[in-house]
Parts: structure tokens; C-alpha cells; sequence
């Protein structure tokens, strides 16, 4: 059974429909990515995943388990966790606070150590700024934050919109590390890329979105036959 069920989900904002009936799924263990320019509908799903946008159609299941319409702390407490372009780390906040926003809505302590720990290991940088604002962090190093932080909502389902966007070429590495990393230690990621390149070193299947549709999917071994595609579906 997969993890994430999307069927047939729509989305409209006033008179405009932003997403016109898109079904997808994400296997447990898997880097899922989706693709597409800007406008295509991809953040737009992920937000309405996470609980932040409303549902105007279609179901939503995690687990197996309806989750079409839970509001956003509800669904945190599923198990999702979303990290959104351009990061949103709170600025006027320390690093070690903004991790500790994650984890607001849990109470298992125990594990909230050990998620700590699992932070500090994969960003040893953000032990070292860990008294430091996160406002005056590098934009490398506020993406490692915003991941840290859902890390530690304790999600298994990850939803990392844009991570790469704007970064250096050696801290999309790293971020590239961080996600086969998460992947190995058994989470779930739904990716919003679109860096294709990148997203080649980390997913399994592709889904392409224009206009608010998935018109394309294909697995990872499947890339290089896509390419053409892709660069006409992205314009670039």
C-alpha cells in the first residue's frame, strides 16, 4: 500500500482553478519529485497536502487513512512535514529555537532528544550556529534548518518544496547527501524541484506538472530519454 494517495484532487482559488484533478502516489521509502516551471501547480500541491491550502475536490489518504480536509496541525500530527520554499525559518529566533518549534505539538521527550541528535548529525553545521539567529544565517544554512525543523515534528512523510533554489553548487550537494541520507533511514519524500539534474541523484519516479495537470511520469531510469521533454515542459 502506498504511504501518500492523491486521487483526483482539485484545488480552486475564486475563479481559477489551480489544480485540475491530479492522482499521484508515493510509496513508503520513496523520493517521489515533481517537476514543472513555475506555475505549474507543484507548490500548490504540497500546500494543499499539508493542510495549508483547501481541498475542492478529490481525497487526500495517508496510510490508507482519509486525511482530505484535517487543518494543518492535524496533519503534522499524522506525520507529515512540510519544509516550503524559501524556507520561512524564524529569523529573530536562535537556531536551537526554531528547532525546538518543530516539535511544539509532541510530548514524547525521549524521542525529542534523539531527533536532536539525528539534526546535529546530518547539519553538524547547525550545532555549531546553534546559539546564533537564524536571520544571520547563510541561505545554505537556513535550508538545513528548515529541514532540521520538520525533522523534528517527528514526520515519516517529508515535503520539501525547492530545496536547492538559489544555493551554491557544493550546498545542493550536501542537501543532495542529506535527502539520500533521510532516504536510507526509511523516510518518505515528495520533492518539488526544478533542478532536474539534481533531482536525478535522489528520486525514484518523476511526476510532470503543467498547468495544474500531471502529464507525464516516469522512473528514474527513464531520465535520460525524457531530457528533450523536460527542458521543453520547463522552458529552458
Amino acid at each position: 500500500m502506498a504511504l501518500l494517495e492523491i486521487e483526483d484532487l482539485k484545488v480552486v482559488y475564486g475563479r481559477v482553478e489551480a489544480l485540475h484533478g491530479i492522482s499521484l502516489s508515493v510509496e513508503q521509502g520513496e523520493v517521489v519529485t515533481l517537476i514543472g516551471s513555475n506555475g505549474a501547480g507543484k507548490t500548490t500541491t504540497v500546500r494543499t497536502i499539508s493542510g495549508l491550502v483547501p481541498v475542492s475536490g478529490g481525497r487526500i489518504k495517508l496510510d490508507g487513512n482519509d486525511i482530505t480536509g484535517l487543518s494543518a496541525p492535524q496533519i503534522v500530527k499524522r506525520g507529515i512535514g512540510h519544509a516550503p520554499e524559501g524556507r520561512h525559518v524564524f529569523p529573530r529566533l536562535t537556531v536551537r529555537d526554531n528547532l525546538a518549534m518543530g516539535s511544539y505539538l509532541r510530548r514524547d521527550r525521549k524521542e525529542i532528544r534523539a531527533d536532536i541528535e539525528r539534526v546535529f548529525k546530518l547539519f553538524p553545521r547547525l550545532l555549531e550556529r546553534e546559539s546564533q539567529l537564524a536571520g544571520t544565517l547563510s541561505g545554505g544554512e537556513q535550508q538545513m534548518l528548515a529541514i532540521g525543523r520538520i525533522l523534528r515534528t517527528g514526520a515519516r512523510l517529508l515535503l520539501l518544496d525547492e530545496p536547492t533554489e538559489g544555493l551554491a553548487p557544493v550546498i545542493i550537494q550536501q542537501i543532495g547527501r542529506t535527502i539520500r541520507a533521510l532516504k536510507q533511514e526509511g523516510f518518505t519524500i515528495l520533492l518539488v524541484e526544478q533542478n532536474f539534474r539534481f533531482a536525478s541523484t535522489v528520486a525514484d519516479r518523476y511526476f510532470i506538472m503543467e498547468h495544474g495537470r500531471i502529464v507525464e511520469g516516469f522512473v528514474n531510469s527513464e531520465l535520460d530519454a525524457n531530457v528533450e521533454k523536460l527542458h521543453d515542459y520547463l522552458g529552458v
